[in-house]
């Protein structure tokens, strides 16, 4: 079965109040089998326009990772997210 992705690009805009986002989604999304492959760090685009931050979670499928995203608890946790940062989510499968 091919694995799931939540990958994320994210440009902070309150760095203090996003850093109880990362304190809180990483128990719901870890309880969900998610693994943080890349979480910030230095990027280098070569083409496009991206945000300053970047986000891929593995899950052991795709309905693992919509499980996740869909979580009520990563939802609520989401919300600061939404107040704190621009961001664009996407779930893909892998090959």
């Amino acid at each position: 079965m091919p694995k799931g992705y939540i990958i994320g690009h994210i440009t902070v805009t309150d760095p203090d109040a996003y850093r109880e986002y990362v304190e809180r989604d990483t128990p719901i999304l870890e309880g969900h089998g998610g693994r943080f492959l890349v979480r910030g760090g230095a990027s280098d685009v070569r083409e496009g326009a991206f945000k300053d931050r970047h986000v891929v979670i593995e899950f052991p499928s795709l309905d693992a990772a919509r499980a996740a995203y869909d979580d009520p608890a990563y939802q609520e946790v989401a919300g600061i997210r939404w107040r704190t940062a621009e961001s664009d989510i996407l779930l893909v499968e892998g090959a």
